[in-house]
Parts: C-alpha cells; sequence; structure tokens
C-alpha cells in the first residue's frame, strides 16, 4: 500500500482532547478502509502566518499512514465537511520517517535551548561582553562634558547680531 504524510488543522477554540478525538475518529475511518495510522504527532498549538477563517492559531497534527487511495479521499471528504478542521495535507511519501518528526526535533531543541537560559554564551542583548564578532569591548569610556567641544556659549541675541 501506498505511504502517506498527512497534516491537520484545527481550529484554535477547540480543546486538545477535541482534537484527539478527531485524530481517533479519522484513525477509525482508516482502519476501517484497510489501512492503518503508523504515526500519530499533535505538534500543540501554533501560530499561521495569515488568518485562516478569522483564526490565527490552530492545533497542528502529523499522521504517518499506510493505506489504500480511497482511505486517503474518504479521510479528506470528512475534513471537509467538519466545521473544526480549517486546512489539510497530504503528501505521498516513498518511505516513513522513523523517531520524531521535525517539528518534533524543534520542539526539544528549543526545550534544551531555553534550559540554557537564552542566548547560549552571549549572555543577553544588554550584555556588552562576550565573544560576538569583535570580542570583549570592555566598558564604555565616561561621557564628556558637552560645553568642551563647542566652547562657551552665547545667548541667542548675540548671535543673530554677530552674524
Amino acid at each position: 500500500m501506498p505511504l502517506y504524510e498527512h497534516v491537520y488543522l484545527a481550529r484554535q477554540d477547540v480543546s486538545a482532547q477535541q482534537v484527539e478525538d478527531l485524530t481517533k475518529a479519522f484513525t477509525a475511518i482508516i482502519e476501517g478502509l484497510g489501512g492503518k495510522v503508523t504515526k500519530n504527532e499533535y505538534w500543540g498549538v501554533k501560530s499561521l502566518n495569515f488568518r485562516i477563517n478569522k483564526n490565527r492559531k490552530a492545533h497542528f497534527t502529523l499522521l504517518n499512514l499506510d493505506a489504500p487511495p480511497a482511505a486517503i479521499v474518504e479521510i479528506e471528504r470528512q475534513e471537509r465537511i467538519n466545521e473544526d478542521v480549517l486546512r489539510y495535507l497530504t503528501v505521498r511519501v516513498d518511505e516513513l520517517e522513523e523517531g520524531p518528526s521535525a517539528m518534533m526535533r524543534k520542539v526539544d531543541r528549543d526545550r534544551d535551548r531555553d534550559d540554557r537560559g537564552g542566548f547560549g554564551d552571549r549572555g543577553g542583548f544588554g550584555d556588552r561582553g562576550g565573544g560576538g564578532r569583535f570580542g570583549d569591548r570592555g566598558d564604555r569610556p565616561p561621557r564628556r562634558d558637552r560645553d568642551d567641544d563647542r566652547g562657551e556659549r552665547r545667548p541667542r541675541d548675540e548671535q543673530a547680531a554677530g552674524e
């Protein structure tokens, strides 16, 4: 049977439990038509690049499928009918990816970065030290007095009369 990766986006205002129920319903359709779901990943609520039906965020779910084309046609028909599903995409692949998907690996990497404390050895945005492109620049020198460069200031009336 052909292999597919199927991702669907559910509305932001449905609960995670409702998304899980949707996934179970789609899995039942696939299995009823002779296919099987080899992997089911819930990616969480993510921001969308543009609004879809007045939604700025959506629940993302990935399903790796080993199913006949008729099962894919039926699951996509059910998703078009369901008001909670904003978008879906099914891609036929030569082989299914083992282990966590790229999105899940990204989440793990972000979690590791948070444990390190932000930006690794650079500190934060306000830190002037550290290994940037120019190395450690040290502290700024003290500010000089503005009157040092310009000389003594005259009142405006004298400036206008002197010209």
